[in-house]
């Protein structure tokens, strides 16, 4: 892509022909967008299917796309305040770039503990603004153009069309669950996203009469596909448990890599996947210690050759009903890892050799935008849905619920009774005793 031309083209297999202006070419030419190229998309997916090795480069390119599609949608169906067009031509520059802070295998490392991390990708997508690479990219689109595009990115700017972006509607999720659903093989992604497209609508709130992205009322069953789809993905794809296992061991070399002191938090953006795997591991080879021995030599082969922790226990949503979890039991978390340990050593394993994981992403479901009724009033839909409505608030928050699973890993076959792993989990809550127990060293369900 070098020669930066006037415009280029560019033959996608999900959205067929992606026009890129000249700015956005030279932000596809820098070097801190190319290093997309080598950031997977889905992290881990691929182990479970193997066409999942598509990127964050590709899925870019495809928010661009949508974005321009959107922007022009929206300017053709009525004119737009004067409030919302001022800045809006670097609304496509934010969705090009919105992704550019990712971490190696993508999502993976910001469910470790704080500080292990140096901040989440949207947050450290920073150091890359002050490339002057990137700044010489941008300069065309004149003074303040970095750090409105960084604001949107965050979702912390106020302009009006922001919610393409960064929202509960935003292009980035009807982008990459169509995209993963078709590389992963999968019949679960299909989103209406021409529906969902020519729905959109720049909307006042009642409230406020700020103006913000929302939906008109003919457009919602397609919102519900986006959800359903959504839902599916999830159960199916990025939660799938061997998907979770190679994430938790993954997630245990960087977080013992850091605390060893083989390489600090701020090491952990730039590095692509294969990167950070090799720095790791020649590392941990050139030290004594026995910690990053087991480290270079036998976890990360055992990642990089598919020998993946194994279910020792797996407690799912309808078994988990009326069960109080603690809430660090979803984060990587000192007490969770304390009964890790603790599991570990009553099954015959080493210390770090055991994982809890039960997923979570608040997030992953949320809904709040504004809808245009049929008779044109405007009202918000958030808990509690809208009158003559299915709640979609409602069923976006069980469809999240019945999606989480909690499971224990071992890197050695093992199993452990539910009731076991559930009264560690108490106890460390309540302070309160445990009953004795006899771990039982048989083959478990496979990973």
């Amino acid at each position: 892509m070098s020669g930066s031309p006037r415009f280029q083209i560019i033959r996608d297999p999900l959205w067929n022909t992606i026009r890129l202006d000249p700015v956005a070419v030279r932000i596809v030419d820098t070097a801190a967008f190319q290093r997309l190229r080598y950031i997977r998309q889905l992290g881990f997916a691929h182990l479970v299917y193997p066409g999942a090795t598509h990127t964050r480069f590709d899925h870019a390119l495809g928010v661009y796309h949508l974005t321009v599609t959107a922007l022009r949608l929206l300017e053709e169906r009525e004119p737009l305040a004067p409030e919302a067009r001022e800045g809006m031509d670097r609304l496509p520059y934010a969705a090009l770039l919105h992704d550019i802070g990712h971490f190696a295998f993508s999502h993976a490392l910001e469910e470790l503990e704080a500080d292990r991390l140096p901040g989440d990708h949207e947050a450290v997508s920073a150091r890359f603004f002050r490339s002057p690479e990137l700044a010489r990219a941008l300069e065309d689109l004149g003074p303040g153009a970095p750090e409105e595009i960084h604001d949107i990115i965050r979702g912390v700017s106020r302009h009006p069309l922001r919610g393409l972006v960064s929202g509960s509607l935003d292009l980035d999720k009807m982008e990459y669950l169509r995209r993963d659903a078709r590389f992963c093989g999968v019949p679960y992604g299909e989103v209406d996203v021409d529906r969902l497209l020519q729905g959109l609508a720049l909307l006042p709130d009642p409230g406020t009469g700020r103006l913000e992205v929302g939906i008109q009322e003919k457009a919602l069953s397609a919102l519900e596909s986006l959800l359903f789809a959504k839902y599916q993905m999830f159960r199916n794809v990025y939660w799938h448990h061997a998907v979770r296992a190679a994430t938790a061991l993954y997630k245990r070399i960087v977080s013992e890599a850091v605390e060893m002191g083989l390489l600090e938090s701020g090491e952990l953006v730039g590095p692509t996947d294969e990167e950070l795997l090799y720095e790791i591991r020649r590392r941990a080879q050139a030290c004594d210690d026995p910690l990053a021995h087991r480290l270079g030599n036998h976890w990360i082969p055992a990642l990089r050759n598919r020998r993946l922790p194994k279910r020792a226990c797996e407690l799912t949503p309808p078994e988990l009903e009326g069960v109080a979890l603690p809430p660090w039991v979803g984060e990587d978390s000192p007490e969770r890892r304390e009964v890790e340990d603790r599991l570990a050593g009553e099954l015959g394993l080493g210390t770090g050799e055991v994982f809890i994981d039960f997923p979570g992403k608040r997030r992953m479901m949320e809904l709040d935008l504004l809808v245009r009724r049929r008779g044109g009033r405007v009202e918000r839909l958030r808990d509690g849905g809208l009158p003559g409505l299915l709640d979609l608030p409602a069923v976006a928050e069980e469809l999240y619920r019945t999606t989480r699973v909690l499971r224990v890993f071992t890197l050695q076959p093992r199993e452990v009774a539910p009731e076991r792993v559930l009264s560690l989990l108490a106890s460390r809550v309540e302070g309160a005793s445990d009953p004795p127990f006899k771990a039982r060293n048989t083959v478990a369900k496979g990973g």
